[in-house]
């Protein structure tokens, strides 16, 4: 488990600072999955396109795999394990090959966020990412400026639709989302995206434990104006802030300031509109469109 000080320690001042090592290519967890894949395909006795064929995968990705200049899907990982017999091994990355799926500014976020008990996500620009759907986070990755290549933009959609295991899991965490009335009425991607998107803040919405609000853009009073913020507590009691704009992102893990951020997130809760009148709000939008 991460604590605090090791959070600051990997981060430093809390800015994406430049590429750490396990981006580049050829280092980190990504080449020791490859290597340790390479180890149990050669034991196998199989050569690339053997595997590749037992797979659904053509030789030239294993080959990616392998040397560590791709990331593996979690899909691959689960039969590449079962096929070469690797008894769990392979599996037991996939975690970690998944978070180096991330930009580098997030994989401390996607850590915490993984073993949250709680989290609390305050958004104003677009729809949280673990309520995305592929084709909005699709359309939000295109508008990213300078252009993100079409390889990257595919690996950051799988990885954060991979996120969204977590309303999947048991015990189940408590999800609080609050989102500004602008984040549901900009039409990124066109109408037929948007549409989509509602309806799955609607699904998602009905979970026991996820409780989304809606922020009127009407609202005399918002303790939000200082902008979007995450809230996570892990078990134990120890809350986190997250904070991210324009590629950078900080963590808070001093605990007064993190209470600070949590207490901010009550009353902007209390200013929201409450769970039912918010899915009735989302429900109205969508007979708008």
């Amino acid at each position: 488990m991460v604590d605090g000080e090791e959070l600051d320690e990997e981060r430093g001042q809390g800015s994406d600072d430049g590429p750490r090592p396990e981006d580049e290519p050829g280092t980190g967890i990504v080449a020791a999955f490859g290597r340790q894949l390479k180890l149990f395909r050669t034991a196998a006795g199989l050569e690339r396109q053997d595997l590749g064929a037992r797979v659904g995968y053509s030789a030239s990705t294993i080959a990616a795999y392998e040397q560590g200049r791709r990331v593996p899907q979690p899909r691959f990982i689960d039969r590449a394990d079962e096929v070469l017999g690797a008894g769990g091994v392979l599996k037991a990355l996939k975690g970690e090959v998944a978070r180096a799926q991330y930009p580098a500014f997030f994989r401390d976020m996607a850590r915490l966020e993984a073993e949250a008990v709680e989290l609390a996500s305050y958004e104003t620009h677009v729809v949280k990412g673990l309520l995305q759907t592929e084709e909005y986070t699709r359309a939000v990755l295109g508008m990213r400026r300078p252009l993100l290549d079409e390889e990257t933009i595919e690996r950051r959609v799988a990885a954060r639709l991979a996120r969204q295991e977590i309303f999947n899991r048991w015990p189940a965490p408590l999800l609080s989302f609050v989102l500004e009335e602008s984040v549901l009425r900009h039409p990124l991607g066109g109408t037929a995206v948007l549409r989509g998107q509602l309806e799955q803040l609607l699904l998602i919405g009905e979970k026991r434990n996820v409780e989304i609000q809606v922020m009127p853009t009407n609202r005399e009073d918002n303790a939000g104006v200082d902008g979007p913020f995450t809230v996570v507590t892990r078990k134990g009691g120890d809350q986190i802030a997250y904070m991210e704009v324009q590629g950078r992102s900080s963590l808070v893990t001093d605990r007064e300031e993190a209470r600070l951020h949590a207490a901010r997130y009550g009353i902007i809760r209390s200013q929201a509109l409450t769970p039912r009148e918010s899915l009735g709000f989302v429900e109205k939008l969508l007979g708008e469109l």
